[in-house]
């Protein structure tokens, strides 16, 4: 019986926590030397990639991963470190619309309109990346959002053929943001299955070019 609980349960379940580890372990090996938190070192890229998220909460607070993430494009941007910001999010619903509410935000911040680009089909990470080369016509690109998120970004972009660096927006406190560092380590899992099943943007569509 014992034997049996350990086959039926405790195995799976080591093998299960073993992937988990080896993912993480790979997706944040890969990224070392290409995420950057100062904006004089990091090299120059035409297009910063900021990943969208909701402005607000839940609760109807506003959301810090969003503030953050605004202030790290808006500080790349002024810093000359890119030239264009591709704002990629979800716009799937009524009255939910990322790139908006992105490009709203850092209008206010003094970017100017022409140097924002919207791409409406990031419904995923995966969804972003590729989009910004087979639709926007990027082979290079800087992403910016938290740490943990560029990461698995620029490991993306290197299976899709695309150079990636990383800025990273000042992340979430822990209490705030454990849920979110919980889904991480299930999100990094999940790129290793959709690599082995080749999966694809929901969405592409015609391109769009970014001028030089």
């Amino acid at each position: 019986m014992k034997r049996i609980f350990v086959y039926a349960f405790v195995l799976p379940l080591l093998l299960c926590c073993l992937g988990i580890l080896f993912c993480n372990y790979r997706i944040t090996g890969y990224a070392k030397g290409r995420i950057f938190r100062d904006t004089t070192l990091i090299p120059y890229n035409k297009v910063g990639l900021l990943f969208g998220t909701s402005p607000r909460v839940r609760s109807g607070r506003s959301n810090p991963y969003f503030d953050n993430r605004i202030a790290a494009a808006a500080a790349l941007y002024e810093a000359g470190k890119v030239k264009y910001i591709l704002i990629s999010g979800d716009n799937r619903r009524h009255n939910y619309n990322e790139p908006q509410a992105m490009k709203d935000s850092l209008l206010k911040r003094g970017v100017p309109k022409e140097a924002l680009v919207l791409d409406f089909a990031g419904l995923r990470t995966l969804d972003s990346v590729v989009r910004s080369k087979e639709i926007f016509g990027q082979d290079s690109v800087t992403v910016i959002s938290q740490q943990f998120h560029n990461e698995r970004a620029i490991f993306l972009a290197r299976h899709y053929g695309i150079h990636a660096i990383g800025y990273n927006a000042k992340d979430v406190d822990i209490q705030q943001g454990f849920k979110t560092q919980l889904r991480e380590l299930l999100a990094r899992v999940k790129v290793y299955v959709d690599f082995f099943t080749s999966k694809q943007p929901r969405h592409l569509g015609e391109k769009i070019e970014i001028p030089e």
